[in-house]
């Protein structure tokens, strides 16, 4: 069910546009214009959600980088005032730590932070650029044009992460429809649950046969910590669900909107396909993190202690959203924030969050994202869409922005 937006005022107009607002049809890159005049308006506005309740909507940089870091704002979908996304949620309990608070949070999530050491990351850039060169040849050798989600931005971390966890990545086509229909905000609890009880349910019996037959990878350590009582099983079964889902969804929503968004910026793309300097390709990756965003329904909190942000009080029992697609854009930091800019200096985006509950996976989807934008437009230097963009089917029917298919020729 779609949401609705009051504007500052909070006169609850039944006019109230809908939140998520509608894009810009002739740039799906950029935030619904609403946002922007909210943003114009103020940092804090009140919203109405699909169930009636209001909770903050917090448009700006530092007043989001505030909330993110306030101890008094809770990540537990459980407190009172927690603004859920749709009613499909309903039911569905956490997804492992991402939706806990310290010190449980700290506790599960140091028992997964050792493989996104940026050390352990590094270590595995030749084995992403061979998947990656792999991909690309299989392209080139194939009749075109194709579409870069199958062929191209779903293998890409699908590989990384299953080989990180240690599940077969001929079960690939399982956590993928699966994950589409938890994400997709038209699907009924019912669906939802279905798919979620499918993944959890392999994922689970993993972990069963890493207990006798442990080997070296991610679901062993996790299935090491509740053998030493550490974990129950639930629990494991959760973190792992976790890091499979966070593995791919994200980044290879961000992989396909990036390769959109730069080939409707031809000079950017000059830059970044004609360099070999490595920084500039980073610097790309933090400029189309800022610029592009794929949590566009924000991310949610509800407050247990009064607070103060920008004047305003909130009270404990109400709810914020950091709608970090506008937070990237403000003008108070980032200058002319609608231009993309490859060249410029992104790395203080919220796109991973901020606080104590920033990603997790940044180091590797930040590695990924390098090795495929300094690799696939220098190999393909002819790339093109194989549609018009106004055909493209962007994900709006989503909790997780990105596109649904992008053809591409060459």
């Amino acid at each position: 069910m779609a949401e609705t937006v009051a504007g500052p005022a909070h006169d609850g107009a039944d006019t109230a546009p809908e939140f998520p607002m509608p894009r810009a049809s002739r740039c799906p890159f950029d935030p619904p214009p609403g946002l922007k005049e909210l943003q114009e308006q103020g940092p804090l506005a009140k919203v109405r959600l699909w169930d009636g309740s209001e909770p903050w909507l917090v448009t700006r940089y530092a007043e989001q980088r505030a909330v993110l870091g306030d101890p008094r704002v809770s990540a537990d979908t459980d407190q009172p005032g927690y603004p859920t996304k749709a009613s499909a949620e309903a039911g569905e309990g956490k997804l492992s730590f991402i939706m806990m608070d310290d010190p449980e949070h700290a506790r599960l999530r140091r028992m997964v932070t050792a493989p996104f050491a940026i050390r352990k990351v590094e270590a595995l850039r030749p084995a992403v650029q061979r998947i990656v060169d792999g991909l690309i040849d299989d392209m080139l050798a194939g009749p075109g044009p194709v579409d870069l989600v199958e062929a191209f931005a779903l293998p890409i971390p699908s590989l990384v992460i299953c080989e990180l966890l240690g599940v077969p990545y001929d079960d690939h086509a399982m956590f993928q429809d699966n994950t589409r229909t938890m994400v997709r905000t038209t699907a009924t609890p019912e669906e939802r649950g279905a798919a979620t009880r499918e993944i959890a349910g392999y994922l689970a019996g993993q972990i069963a046969r890493r207990l006798t037959d442990p080997k070296d990878d991610l679901l062993s350590s996790i299935a090491g910590r509740v053998a030493a009582g550490e974990l129950t099983h639930g629990q494991a079964t959760e973190m792992a669900l976790l890091l499979l889902i966070a593995g791919h969804e994200t980044t290879a929503n961000m992989i396909t909107l990036g390769t959109a968004a730069l080939l409707e910026h031809p000079d950017q793309l000059a830059l970044l396909r004609d360099t070999d300097d490595p920084k500039l390709v980073a610097s790309a990756v933090e400029e189309l993190l800022r610029y592009l965003h794929i949590t566009h329904l924000g991310r949610r909190r509800a407050v247990t202690e009064d607070i103060e942000i920008a004047g305003q009080v909130i009270r404990a029992g109400e709810g914020v959203i950091m709608v970090n697609e506008i937070g990237n854009r403000d003008p108070e930091v980032f200058e002319d924030p609608d231009r993309l800019d490859i060249t410029r200096d992104a790395r203080r985006h919220v796109a991973f969050g901020f606080g104590v509950h920033q990603c997790l996976g940044q180091p590797l989807a930040r590695m990924e994202l390098q090795v495929v934008y300094g690799t696939l437009y220098r190999r393909i230097p002819t790339l093109r869409l194989a549609c018009a963009l106004e055909d493209v089917k962007f994900k709006h029917d989503a909790f997780i922005y990105g596109i649904h298919e992008l053809p591409v020729a060459w």
